[in-house]
Formats: structure tokens, sequence, C-alpha cells
């Protein structure tokens, strides 16, 4: 009894550990969040912040509190968990530690699709002076909609293609990662054609969106952001236990009845949907879909129920903290934050490339 008693209470202690973790990553989340309201050119104190949230206090504090500063963060709290859930969801279900959405080609071939449909279908269209309005006016709702479309469109054919050609080819991890890239290249291809034909408004609207950039995300946008990465994130808790039973191979997992084709089907859907919506809505925003997992997983371990809420955690954590860093670096807030993620990520990914992190 005494050694089954041990185990028991080693594993309650593991537990607990990962659950003061994701408060300490609430806190830190919420001390950050609180942080991006008050600081800028436009100082604002705790208590200024408060009387805003609570409706007790009107005039220009209010106008940045409202409407600048709080859809940005929440448009980059959802955009980063969206994303590091997908990256958990690719790197679980391709067995590859160096899979994530922007890897494997889905945000290039995300947004591609929404190039596409700035371009042929009117998507995304500014209204009136594009360098004018474009902070505060980037695109009609329907427009929106249309183009996060579009981008879904681009990244499940993406995904389709990496996938299928994975399961039919026998793929390995290597090999699908550079399936990935020549896919983006071949994207990237299509996205700059498209900028060469388009006119000087498509173009414009093309270029800034690509920038990656959370500061043009509106509430129907932030919304759709949030339910696609709540429903990505919730099939990763729902799914743990088959996600944790891939782990150890295909045939073990078949072994205790897991239905991998259709788990990879659904799972993979999810990714791409997240990883689209996120792309229509804020651009591409590299690296942190393939960044935060790895964090995440060196803190609580490959158990998919904690890994995925930390990976969020960490996705939101970083994805607000460099869109602040670039805010305040800046000075007139206009630093994209996709080139903040650049600068983060690549480094990791080297990293990873000289640990060993793409053998099979």
């Amino acid at each position: 009894m005494a050694p089954t008693t041990s185990l028991a209470g080693g594993h309650l202690a593991r537990q607990k550990a990962k659950q003061v973790k994701a408060l300490v990553l609430c806190a830190a989340l919420l001390a950050l969040a609180l942080y991006a309201l008050a600081a800028g050119s436009y100082d604002l104190g705790l208590s200024d912040i408060l009387a805003v949230l609570a409706g007790n206090r009107q005039g220009p504090g209010a106008v940045v509190v409202t409407g600048i500063r709080l859809p940005r963060i929440l448009a980059a709290i959802a955009g980063g968990f969206g994303l590091a859930v997908s990256g958990v969801l690719t790197q679980s279900l391709l067995s590859n530690p160096l899979a994530s959405p922007f890897t494997l080609g889905i945000s290039h071939g995300a947004a591609f699709g929404a190039a596409c449909g700035i371009v042929f279908l009117g998507a995304g269209a500014f209204s009136g002076n594009a360098l004018a309005t474009s902070s505060a006016e980037f695109a009609r709702i329907g427009g929106v909609f249309t183009m996060s479309l579009c981008a879904f469109a681009g990244a499940i054919g993406t995904t389709a293609l990496v996938t299928g050609l994975a399961l039919v080819k026998r793929l390995g991890p290597q090999a699908i990662i550079l399936c990935g890239v020549a896919l983006s290249s071949l994207f990237t291809a299509g996205t700059i054609l498209i900028q060469f034909y388009a006119d000087e408004l498509q173009l414009a609207a093309i270029v800034f969106w690509s920038f990656g950039d959370v500061s043009r995300a509106r509430g129907a946008q932030i919304i759709v952001m949030g339910l696609a990465a709540a429903v990505t994130g919730g099939f990763c808790l729902y799914a743990r236990q088959d996600l944790n039973a891939l782990l150890a191979g295909d045939d073990v997992a078949k072994s205790v009845g897991v239905n991998t084709k259709l788990l990879r089907l659904v799972g993979m859907g999810l990714a791409a949907l997240c990883s689209g919506v996120v792309v229509a809505v804020c651009g591409v925003i590299a690296f942190l879909g393939l960044l935060a997992p790895h964090i995440a997983r060196r803190s609580v371990g490959c158990d998919h129920g904690p890994l995925a809420i930390h990976a969020g955690l960490w996705g939101a954590l970083l994805l607000l903290g460099a869109d602040t860093a670039g805010r305040l670096l800046a000075g007139t807030g206009a630093l994209p934050v996709g080139v903040l993620t650049s600068f983060m990520g690549a480094p990791l990914f080297l990293f990873l490339l000289l640990r060993g992190g793409g053998r099979t």
C-alpha cells in the first residue's frame, strides 16, 4: 500500500503544481493587461481605468481605454490563445515538434486566401482614403467575414494537402516540415503576384493586413476569434486522452480504441479554422504557434489537458507582451506585432533545430 499511496500523493502534488502555475500565468496575464491599458502616450492610473471600465468616467480617457487599448488587448489574448492551441494540435496530430500553423504553410495559405478575397471579392476594402483611415476603419463587417471565409479556405486547403501527402506518402517529420516550407514559398509567390496586379487601394489593404497587427480588430472579429480559440482549446481538453494515446504511436492508439483518422480530421480541421480566423483578422503572426506549446511542454509535460491550457495562456501572454512592447517602443503604436513575434520565434526555431527537434 505504501508505494501506491506514495505514487498517488506524487500525482496529486504534480497536479496541484500545474494548477498553481496556471494561476500564476492568469495573474501575469491580468497584470500585463492592466499595464497595457495604463501605459502609452496617454498615461492612465489604475483608478482611472477602473472608473472607465465601471462606466463612471467619460472623456478622452474613456475613448483611449474602450475604443483603442481594450480591443487590441482582447484581440491579442484571443489570437495568441488560438494560435497556441492550434500549435498544440498540429504538433500532436502530426507527431512533429516543429509543426505549427506557420511552419506548415497554413498561415501563408490563409494569407493567400485572404488576399484573393480582398482583390477578387472586394473583402476588407477601405472606405475613403486607405492610409488616412487605416487605424480607425479597417473594413466593413461583411467584408471581414468574407475575408475570413477566404482565409479559412486557404488554411483548410493547405492543411488537407499537407496531411494528405503525409498520410499517402508516409512522410517523416522532416519531410512534412519541408513540404510546409515549399507550400509557404508557393503561397507567398501567389500573394506577391496578386499584389502586383492589385490597384492602389487593394495593394494598401493587402500590405497593411499582412503585417500582423492586432490593433485593427474590433468587436465582431474579436468575438469570432475568441469562439474559434475556445472551440479549439475545448477540443484539446475533450480529446486529451486520445491525444495522449497518440503520443505512443498510431498502433498503440488504435489498440486502445482511438479512431486516429477521425481524430486527425477533426483536429487538423479545427486548427486550420482557428489559424485561418486569426490570420484573417490580425494578419500573419509568425512562430507563436510553435513557441508557446514548447514553453508549456517544458513546464507541465505532455498531458494534453494542462498542456492546452498552459500553451494558450503562454500564447496570449507572449502576443500581448509583444504588442505592448511594440506599442511603447515605437511610440506611435504603429510597430506591427508580427515583426516582434518573428524576432522571438526565429531564435527558438534555430535552437530546436540545433537540439535535434526535427529528428524522426
